[in-house]
């Protein structure tokens, strides 16, 4: 399957039930596969008039107590943002999708990782993170996706996947793993009527002495909970090596291949790669990072998880970055040439 099929497939058996969204390339494969499918497990898919409008719908779905989604790529994502602002403050869980082109502005349609400040700082306004994931292949589409939904309900939050052009649209082998649905809290804060009980509140607008506040730090105390129990990441070759390469995403899957390449000519070069963007793996990366005489960072975009790498080491280690924006892919063969060029400075 694409990538962008395994999705929407792993979205609907982890019992997502509501689907809005609005046709932007490269992502349209989702609200495709969803109109198709959702009226076979008695969902809703609903197409809307924009991106402004999806996102509400999805406010309006979650706050009934339905798993609800939305995808769409940069220019679509920018224009949810007060919407995800809202959903964060509401603490109602939703996943959101972003299949990265290339920006600023309109852009071009080819994949990119400029939307990471976007996803991981918090793109609306206010004090709030999302949970953001970035899948490295089709598998993860598959896995990450159910585990966004699970993360969601357990967290009270939005989940962002932040995928790309190119895991979007490419076709590889996976395995379908089977949907086990862990044990959640109860959604004993849903909108589905109040006879028999009190009266629910759910509201984004909060006039009352240090009420606000009070809201922020217990999103503030929430998301320093994220950090200790839900980072993610993979490690290639560490063992011995004395230089580094992080990346995620597509970016990683293109590293390795130089990577291992190098690795066959005997320069000890191994991978970090974060595969929970927020919250990023600092501690992880930080261990690592005291083993070994540089790290060389590699993105798709001009330079953005560069600085959540470089708050992890805290000039503990150098960091190099080589990145290419503007919906340029990266090949494995520049990136064969960077990194042999920075190992032979580093071993010197």
């Amino acid at each position: 399957m694409k990538g962008n099929e395994a999705l929407a497939e792993a979205a609907l058996q982890a019992g997502c039930r509501f689907y809005a969204g609005y046709p932007i390339t490269p992502q349209n494969e989702i609200p495709e596969f969803m109109s198709r499918k959702m009226p076979s497990v008695n969902g809703t898919f609903i197409q809307a008039e924009s991106e402004l409008a999806s996102i509400n719908m999805v406010f309006g779905a979650s706050a009934a107590g339905v798993r609800a989604m939305t995808s769409s790529s940069g220019p679509g994502i920018s224009l949810m943002q007060e919407g995800i602002s809202f959903l964060a403050i509401a603490e109602l869980p939703s996943v959101i999708v972003n299949v990265q082109r290339g920006g600023p502005g309109l852009g071009n349609i080819t994949a990119s990782q400029g939307d990471y400040f976007q996803a991981v700082k918090g793109g609306g306004h206010g004090d709030y993170r999302c949970i953001v994931y970035s899948p490295f292949n089709v598998q993860e589409m598959w896995d990450l996706t159910m585990r966004a939904f699970d993360k969601a309900d357990q967290y009270r939050t939005p989940v962002i996947i932040l995928s790309d052009g190119v895991i979007g649209q490419m076709m590889e082998p996976f395995s379908p793993t089977p949907y086990r649905r862990p044990k959640l809290p109860g959604k004993d804060w849903v909108l589905d009527g109040c006879s028999g009980r009190q009266p629910r509140v759910i509201k984004t607008l909060y006039m009352g002495a240090g009420e606000l506040e009070s809201r922020n730090l217990d999103l503030s105390a929430k998301y320093r909970t994220l950090s200790r129990r839900e980072t993610m990441h993979e490690a290639y070759f560490m063992e011995d090596a004395q230089m580094v390469a992080v990346a995620s995403g597509v970016a990683a899957r293109i590293a390795l291949s130089a990577i291992k390449d190098l690795r066959d000519e005997g320069l000890r070069i191994g991978l970090f790669r974060p595969i929970s963007l927020f919250p990023f793996p600092s501690v992880e990366l930080s261990s690592a990072a005291c083993r070994t005489k540089k790290l060389f960072v590699i993105e798709m975009n001009a330079g953005q998880m560069v600085e959540d790498v470089r708050l992890a080491v805290n000039g503990s280690t150098a960091v190099l970055f080589y990145g290419r924006p503007g919906g340029v892919v990266l090949t494995p063969e520049e990136i064969y040439r960077r990194l042999k060029t920075a190992y032979r400075h580093c071993i010197r």
